[in-house]
């Protein structure tokens, strides 16, 4: 669930032509920049976390505040990111998310800056995160029934996730996302999740399960597929085909009932996007990831913590992701999921 089977030392930059970009050698460029900042979260969603939560990492493994501003000036600066964005475990578990925030925006002023969170306590803090800096949040949020939710989250709290939603968008953290995880237990409910999202002016996104799951109980013939759900909120809604404006935007949307409303599918595993990834990834405990479904790790926060300066960083980063896997290979024969589960890679 923690230990990834590959920790590698220094990536091969045979062949890599002279670019500050974090390009691959299949033409792509890492643009987007995703960190996880803890491995801690308050649910226990099934299809992400075990029961008992993610081993702990330990509080001097765990990046510190000032290491993060640090690799996300970096990544701006030197290396060419767009957009950052921050997730766990659950993100609002750090009492310094604020000063991290804070530090960022102070040193890279106009990068966007994003955070996926649960949306638990999220109305305690979403003014705060705002003021600091965060433009935009997406909030996992997988049904609006009470009983569903508190089944597949382990845990009852789906009125705090509501009320964060309310108070983001209050705050002026838009566009307001919602992110829901297709699974066989809510299908039914798609419907009414998509109606409560049209009427407090949220853009829902449904996201394919992925084998990502602590419990490896994912299987294909079990998941719940674009498809099917479309065919489930053609029931209620119709839906027009408007395609994915963003190359590299891995959502396909949907306007809702001739627009300009729309519901956009995430269908990583029946549709999938690789060709056109643009991410690059770093774990709570400082690894560098190319790919979510690769167990090839480069561990930043040794060289960061060893004094390398910011060229060296860079050039590493670099090497890591100009050997970025072609795709994820769900479809392969001997395809084997990572041994980080989602929740300890980061969303």
């Amino acid at each position: 669930m923690g230990i990834p089977a590959v920790r590698s030392g220094r990536p091969s930059l045979d062949g890599r032509p002279e670019t500050p970009l974090l390009v691959d050698r299949f033409g792509r460029i890492a643009r987007d920049l995703r960190v996880s900042i803890t491995e801690k979260c308050s649910l226990r969603c099934t299809y992400c976390m075990p029961e008992e939560g993610l081993p702990a990492i330990p509080r001097d493994e765990l990046l510190t505040a000032a290491e993060i501003v640090r690799l996300v000036t970096l990544a701006v600066r030197e290396l060419g990111v767009h957009e950052v964005r921050f997730t766990g475990g659950e993100p609002l578990m750090r009492r310094d998310l604020e000063d991290i925030i804070t530090g960022c925006h102070e040193q890279v002023p106009d990068t966007p800056l994003a955070m996926t969170t649960n949306g638990v306590g999220l109305e305690h803090r979403a003014r705060a995160l705002a003021r600091a800096g965060l433009g935009r949040v997406n909030v996992s949020l997988d049904t609006v029934d009470r009983f569903g939710f508190a089944t597949l989250t382990r845990r009852d709290r789906l009125d705090s996730v509501l009320a964060g939603i309310r108070a983001a968008r209050d705050a002026g953290l838009a566009p307001m996302k919602v992110n829901a995880v297709l699974m066989r237990q809510t299908l039914d409910g798609a419907p009414d999740l998509l109606r409560w999202c049209l009427d407090e002016d949220c853009e829902l996104r449904f996201i394919e399960e992925m084998p990502l799951d602590a419990d490896h109980e994912w299987a294909r013939t079990n998941m719940v597929t674009a498809a099917e759900l479309l065919d489930v909120l053609g029931t209620r809604f119709e839906l027009t085909a408007a395609g994915r404006p963003d190359p590299s935007a891995p959502a396909e949307r949907w306007l809702v009932d001739g627009g300009p409303a729309t519901v956009g599918i995430i269908a990583s595993v029946t549709r999938k996007f690789c060709d056109t990834c643009d991410r690059t990834r770093l774990t709570a405990d400082g690894m560098l990831r190319s790919c979510l479904f690769s167990d090839q790790e480069f561990d930043l926060r040794a060289v960061l913590r060893s004094g390398a300066g910011d060229d060296e960083i860079a050039e590493l980063w670099r090497g890591a992701m100009w050997n970025k896997w072609a795709g994820h290979g769900i479809d392969a024969a001997g395809f084997a999921p990572p041994e980080r589960t989602m929740g300890a890679i980061g969303g």
